[in-house]
């Protein structure tokens, strides 16, 4: 692309990005919410189709619950199962009667509508004036069919917001999903322009990382606390985080391999996991009955580790990927308000929007490569609210521990990425001037 054409797809970009929300006033905003807190609602309605990327625990469904009262009449916020009904009970706490339905028949009149992702076919986005994708980044988990008609669908829906706690704005596919979701740029418009591709995969073109943060600060705002836009950081500050990692010694040799090298690919990964459930469930059940009267959450990655840990640790119950959707919420609820004491799961489950600061002792039974799983799982205990320092247990056999490994690397690229996000919406005339 010539400097040419690449200095007229900015401006296209900018034009784009204009406003097209009502006004609104900070004092519009529902004084519960932190000054910062409006100032970021205000921004995003007059924005009119904006990210809000905001950490764990800094208030997004109080934000998105406001965003979508000032935006339009009707509108519909869409979120994880396990989310929804949390998010009718924030709304009830700033006086905004939100309604979980599970289709557009239930939804009839103006209003603040929450519904699942699962249920969006039963819905009819024209009849929306704003709507809210709650724990945005589940988009690159879905099929792509999926995932192209939600995009396409409420393409029509004039107000649009994103909200996230983790944007990965370095992952290609996630961030390509939210400019089309809210019509910030195509795939191809944003690969051409900022990004590159190689034998690695996509990265950002060298001379493209500043051009592509200031487009992307004219419809996003990324906040890992609340000094990163002139906010007070008072009651923001987490308490500790500790991270125990146990390397079991294991002996295992992967297929291929005369000796224990690596974990060999796909398949010489399942088979270690496979081959060392037993010592890794065994260690975790050792780490709950050490603290027995603590709240826990077991994270897993296989059905048989869920299952070999609800019969090694009395009365834990196991939130299972066949139960009923409604059966998954009411249990990942009772957990929340102690109910539950002790609580086995998967990332894909339950690691995303829930709050259960009432927890500081979680033990993963194994890890998977995706950075984002892991923080987020880690997040739902370790946000702002939590009074203790979580203690987190990392169990693998020590052929394992290159993942982690990986799952580290990724978590430094992810936080040098959103910095210099940060860095580029601080100097702009929106958030300099607050």
């Amino acid at each position: 692309m010539s400097t040419a054409s690449y200095a007229d797809f900015l401006a296209r970009k900018q034009q784009r990005a204009r406003p097209v929300g009502p006004a609104v006033d900070v004092a519009d905003v529902h004084p519960t919410l932190h000054e910062w807190q409006r100032r970021i609602v205000a921004w995003a309605v007059q924005t009119g189709r904006a990210a809000v990327w905001a950490d764990t625990g800094l208030g997004k469904t109080f934000m998105q619950i406001e965003w979508a009262r000032l935006s339009a009449e009707r509108a519909l916020i869409v979120a994880p199962l396990a989310v929804c009904q949390q998010t009718v009970r924030e709304a009830a706490k700033l006086g905004v009667t939100a309604r979980y339905v599970r289709s557009e028949s239930e939804a009839a009149g103006p209003g603040v509508w929450v519904t699942n992702y699962e249920m969006t076919p039963h819905f009819d986005p024209s009849g929306f004036g704003a709507v809210v994708l709650d724990e945005s980044s589940i988009l690159k988990d879905v099929t792509s069919k999926t995932r192209d008609r939600m995009i396409a669908e409420f393409a029509g829906v004039p107000h649009r917001l994103a909200c996230s706690a983790t944007p990965a704005p370095n992952d290609v596919a996630e961030l390509a999903n939210h400019a089309e979701f809210l019509g910030a740029a195509t795939r191809r418009e944003m690969l051409s322009s900022y990004f590159v591709h190689d034998q690695n995969g996509w990265r950002v073109k060298g001379h493209a990382r500043g051009p592509m943060y200031r487009w992307m600060s004219s419809w996003a705002i990324a906040v890992r606390r609340p000094s990163d836009i002139g906010g007070d950081d008072t009651g923001y500050v987490l308490p500790g985080l500790d991270i125990r990692p146990h390397l079991l010694p294991v002996d295992v040799v992967p297929e291929g391999q005369l000796f224990a090298v690596d974990l060999g690919g796909v398949g010489g990964r399942a088979k270690v996991r496979k081959a060392t459930m037993n010592a890794r469930c065994e260690r975790a059940a050792e780490l709950v009955a050490a603290e027995p009267d603590e709240p826990w959450i077991l994270w897993c990655g296989l059905n048989d580790e869920a299952a070999l840990l609800a019969k090694l640790i009395p009365g834990a119950v196991n939130v299972h990927g066949s139960m009923k959707p409604e059966e998954k919420a009411e249990r990942l609820l009772a957990f929340a308000d102690g109910q539950i004491r002790h609580l086995i799961t998967k990332p894909g489950i339950a690691a995303y929007g829930l709050n259960w600061q009432h927890c500081a002792r979680m033990a993963f039974v194994g890890l998977s490569d995706s950075y984002e799983q892991y923080y987020q799982s880690i997040r739902r205990c370790h946000r702002y609210g939590q009074t203790r320092p979580v203690h987190a247990h990392i169990v693998l056999s020590q052929l394992e521990g290159q993942i982690a490994t990986n799952v580290a690397r990724k978590e430094r690229e992810a936080a040098a990425i959103t910095g210099g996000l940060v860095a580029e919406m601080r100097a702009s005339a929106t958030w300099s001037a607050s």
